[in-house]
């Protein structure tokens, strides 16, 4: 039977690549969104995947939106928590709803959509989680205070989820993308953007596909004694 796979933030950039990864790996695969309904019906037209409209950030909203996804599908067995925002901006000029939005979102969401599908994949002894964290968290970058602490908070979430699951053969693990050819990236100003590739030693940015990949090997029945790990996929732009 097809591992039933959740992938936030499924139905545009990075989200969809995933899925699409995951469709072909032999995964009933089905996307979470937040606000676009033109682009989700769009994208279920174009995959087939179904697409269910959640906010990740709200508890309760999450815990309603994947029972709805276990009444209709079956049980979460693998969670891709991709859901990501950005308000960027210096310290001395951010509010807190520009800090307070991408912490709920980025990192908030990984703990609600956790708490939905944890003790199910528990019960059955098998689970992926795999949290999609990002260089500028390993790093750091100016003006992306609450972008960088969200998504290394992500990098310890997994580091301690993992330790929690493992012996119930959950296994948590996260990549890290550099920058990579999606809409977000494509909203920074082209001077800026340029700066950014002179640093990242291949000279380019990341496809989506590219961290698609990355996923499906953690997703993988084969990826068992593989927990606790993320995976830098960045072109060489931060090694440590």
């Amino acid at each position: 039977m097809a591992r039933i796979a959740v992938v936030t933030g499924g139905t545009r950039g990075i989200g969809e690549g995933i899925c699409l990864a995951l469709q072909q790996q032999g995964c009933k695969v089905v996307a979470n969104y937040g606000g676009n309904d033109e682009k989700a019906r769009q994208f279920t037209d174009r995959t087939g995947i179904a697409a269910y409209k959640f906010d990740v950030g709200d508890h309760e909203a999450t815990i309603a939106g994947c029972a709805r996804i276990v009444d209709d599908i079956g049980p979460i067995d693998i969670v891709v928590n991709n859901a990501g925002i950005t308000r960027d901006g210096v310290l001395h000029k951010m509010s807190w709803d520009d800090w307070n939005e991408v912490m709920r979102i980025n990192l908030g969401g990984c703990f609600n959509m956790a708490k939905a599908a944890f003790p199910g994949m528990r019960d059955r002894k098998w689970g992926r989680i795999v949290n999609i964290g990002s260089v500028n968290g390993q790093a750091g970058q100016y003006g992306q205070v609450n972008y960088a602490a969200a998504k290394s908070g992500i990098h310890g979430f997994t580091k301690a989820l993992a330790q929690e699951g493992a012996k119930y053969g959950v296994t948590v693990n996260a990549i890290a993308p550099g920058y990579i050819d999606t809409d977000m990236v494509a909203a920074v100003p082209d001077a800026v953007l340029e700066k950014i590739i002179q640093k990242i030693p291949v000279g380019r940015l990341g496809h989506a596909d590219e961290i698609a990949r990355g996923v499906a090997f953690f997703c993988a029945e084969e990826a068992t004694f593989v927990t606790g790990a993320t995976l830098s996929i960045n072109g060489g732009q931060h090694m440590y």
